[in-house]
Parts: C-alpha cells; structure tokens; sequence
C-alpha cells in the first residue's frame, strides 16, 4: 500500500504515511493479528509488548501497547559495523593552533556566573559595529549557574564553560567573571592556561574594573581586529566533527531524517571525519546494537558502564528508566522507549564506535564517538559543541527554533514540519538522497549560513546536585 511504510521484513506493525482508517499518520498499526503479551516488532526489533489482543489492521499506540525494558539486563559484546574505504575531501575552515580548524571565526563572550548575563549581553551589543568581514559574529553565552553549586555541578560547569571556549569556531574568547563566585575566574583562567600562549582568550571580573562595558569593549576591539585578519583555507576533511542530535521527535523520524543523517554520517567517517552521538537515555533499548559496534572490548566496557551509571542516575533518583517518550513524541506516533530509542540511533550510520567520552571530554577521535550527556536539547546540543562538534545535525518531527552556540542544522522528518515552519527548518528528509544533505553540510562549513537559526546562540548545563 503507498500509503504505508514496513521498515524490515520482521516487523509486524508498519506505519501509516498518511491519515486514514482511524489512524493518523506517522502511528502504527497491525500487519497481523498480535496476541496479548506477544512483541510488537519494529525496525526488526521488540519495541514492546501487546497489553491486550490486538487485531490486524488495528492501531497500536500507548493504549494497546507497553514497554518491555528490563533494567536489569545483562549485556555482551558481538562486534558488528563496517570499515569505510578512505575517501579524500576537503572543506574551507579556519585554522586554529592545536584545535580543528572552525567553520566560523566567532567570538564568544562567556559568563562565569549568570550574575553578569546583562553585563555580557551589553558588552556584545557596543561590539556590534566590529562585526563584519571574516568576524563572523560576537555572540553572549548567557547561562543561569555558575554560583550556588557544588562538587561534581560546580566542576561540570567549569569544565563545560573551558571546553566551550576551546570550541574550534572561537577564535577569540573574553570570559567574564563577577568576583565572588564559586566558578572563579582564577579557576578557569589556570585550567586554559596552557593553551592561550597566544593571548585568544582574555578575563575580567566585573567588580574589579571601573566601567564593565568599556572594559570588555576594549579587549574586544582588538580581538575584532586580529579576527578579521584571519582567512579560510583548504583544510582536511579530518578536521571536521558533527553533532547528532534529535528532538521533537515523530513517527517519522526513524524513517526518513535520522536514517538519512546516519548515511551522512558514514560519508563524513569515509572522509576521516568524525561525529558525535549522545543522548544517553534515548539509546536505551537501543544499546546492545551500539555496544556490538565499539571497535574493541576496551570501548564496550566503557559504552556498558556509562548505560548503566545513567540507569543508576535514574533509579537512584526513584524513577523508571522508561520514563520517556514526550508528551509530543507521543501525538507524533511513538509509543515506548525502545522504539524511539531505535530511530534515534540510526543518525550513527553504520560505522564502528571508537570513543566513549564523558561530559565535556573533547573529541578525540576520527570516527564516531559516544557522549554522556541526557537527552535534554538544549543541555545535549551544548555538550555536543563543548565536545568539538563545529555542527550539530538535528532532526525533528515536531520543530524547534533553538541553537546552540554552533550552527544547529534542523532537518525535518516529513513534509507537513518542513512547509508549517519554513523559518525553523533548514532540510526537509521526507525523499530527500544523502548527497543533498551532505551537500548542505559542506556549504556549511564552508561559511555559507545554512542555519536559519543561527543568528541565536544558547547554552544549557546537566545539573545533577544541590543548589545552596
């Protein structure tokens, strides 16, 4: 039937392309009769168990259908991915002393602590007139913490806040710190020492000079300066990095955009590039088929214990580790845990895991690595920037006009998105070929601005602990 879509000859249930029958598109239904407490089959896979009988051609969604996730399930190691034959490219970035090159020549401005958000916002705004040439922007990274945590928060934040600034696209950073914080300035300008024997990164607290603006504006001016004599060059396709991302996610998601990023994805390793896939609660139920990709024993041990200190985090907490999907990945036709998580996944193609990194790690890495970090959009996409990724990749069925603080590429699961939020969407996958997206992704990082929303720029933080 055109109007419907099987994913694998497994599968018993396929999914409707468009309204009818009582089912809306991008939901389920039955391709045979389905007994109760028998599996519901997706992309080959358990994405649950029927709660009751369920007929052929009948609806399968939250009232017929549940979950299956064990927490307690004992994982093993099977090694399955491909090894891509090399493929030379390049792409026109910036160079940067013992970094990737930057696909942007941004400067950031970075609060230590939220207490001076509008002292970072006005200096960004009297810096304005610099912007222009290769200065491609002067952006405010406002953010509300920075005071009031501790122990490992109070270190997440500090670490996420340097690996920011280690961020490829930057090629001036001026942190900006009050004074009296818990995440002081000193802390941060000993941790970034090392790396700034080129004088790229400049501090001042607030409460130590005279005029805060005209403090910042005068480290900026000279920044703008050097910026905007800094060129493009041919630079190895090695020294690009993608984030992968999804939210607002639908039925559709696992069958046209994520699939279509995967096959980017495994062009972008050919070229020996890398990416990075994180949202670690969305890749259970799908992570026994990440584990059987890391390239070693060693990968898998690492892969395994960051699901299982994420169940932890969970449990501990008093929650379900299903407690998943939203609210709108439900209208949108996604019913448990395992079958989001399955679509999730498929945006890492079909190359090997070489790298498990932990919040805020850098890539290390040519290849796909693995982040911890929690589903969250804004407080996955940050990780992912902090992590190196100059791009992030973001599908989503639903729309969502957020950014993160490098361009953050929306490509559209269907059609109905893709026309309804023209000025979010970037892509639309609905029968789009990878080459076009690829295509899109090289004009990205060769400074063309495909991202309508990157004129905004946010950052977000995984807080675990106790504010005073």
């Amino acid at each position: 039937m055109k109007d419907t879509f099987i994913i694998s000859e497994r599968d018993n249930v396929g999914v409707r392309l468009t309204d009818g029958d009582g089912i809306k598109a991008g939901h389920k239904f039955a391709l045979c009769d389905i007994g109760e407490g028998e599996p519901v089959i997706k992309y080959g896979e358990i994405i649950g168990r029927a709660t009751c009988d369920i007929k052929k051609g009948e609806w399968v969604h939250t009232h017929n259908l549940r979950s299956h996730l064990d927490e307690n399930f004992e994982y093993t190691y099977d090694f399955r991915a491909q090894n891509l034959p090399r493929e030379k490219a390049y792409f026109r970035g910036f160079r940067r002393e013992g970094r990737r090159a930057g696909v942007r020549n941004d400067i950031y401005i970075i609060p230590t602590v939220g207490c001076v958000n509008n002292v970072c916002e006005r200096i960004a705004r009297a810096a304005m007139p610099l912007v222009g040439g290769n200065l491609s922007g002067i952006f405010p990274l406002s953010h509300q913490f920075g005071c009031s945590q501790l122990g490992e928060d109070l270190e997440n934040i500090r670490t996420l806040l340097c690996a920011i600034a280690r961020n490829p696209n930057a090629s001036f950073v001026l942190f900006v710190g009050l004074g009296c914080e818990n995440n002081s300035l000193e802390d941060i300008k000993k941790e970034l020492e090392a790396e700034n024997s080129d004088g790229h990164i400049a501090f001042f607290n607030a409460q130590e000079v005279e005029d805060e603006v005209e403090y910042g504006l005068s480290v900026l001016r000279g920044f703008a300066e050097r910026a905007k004599a800094q060129t493009r060059e041919n630079v190895d396709f090695s020294e690009l990095c993608i984030g992968l991302k999804c939210g607002g996610s639908d039925g559709f998601s696992g069958l046209t955009a994520n699939p279509l990023v995967g096959k980017v994805t495994d062009r972008i390793i050919a070229r020996g590039g890398s990416a990075v896939l994180t949202e670690v609660p969305e890749m259970f139920g799908a992570e026994q088929l990440l584990m059987n990709k890391c390239e070693t024993p060693q990968v898998f041990e690492r892969y395994r214990s960051m699901i299982e200190n994420f169940k932890k985090y969970y449990t501990d907490n008093g929650f379900p580790v299903y407690e998943n999907p939203s609210p709108g990945n439900r209208e949108g036709g996604i019913t448990t845990l395992e079958e989001k998580s399955l679509g999730c996944v498929e945006k890492a193609g079909s190359t090997k895991i070489v790298d498990v990194l932990r919040y805020g790690d850098v890539v290390k890495k040519a290849g796909v690595s693995a982040l911890d970090a929690p589903g969250n959009d804004l407080i996955a996409a940050t990780a992912l920037g902090a992590a190196g990724c100059q791009i992030v990749l973001f599908t989503t069925g639903r729309g969502t006009p957020f950014s993160t603080f490098v361009p953050t590429m929306k490509i559209a699961s269907n059609d109905r998105i893709a026309a309804k939020k023209s000025g979010w969407i970037d892509f639309d996958a609905a029968g789009a070929e990878a080459d076009s997206l690829l295509d899109l992704v090289e004009r990205a990082a060769n400074g063309e601005y495909t991202c309508k929303s990157e004129d905004f720029r946010e950052i977000a933080f995984y807080k675990k602990g106790v504010t005073l």
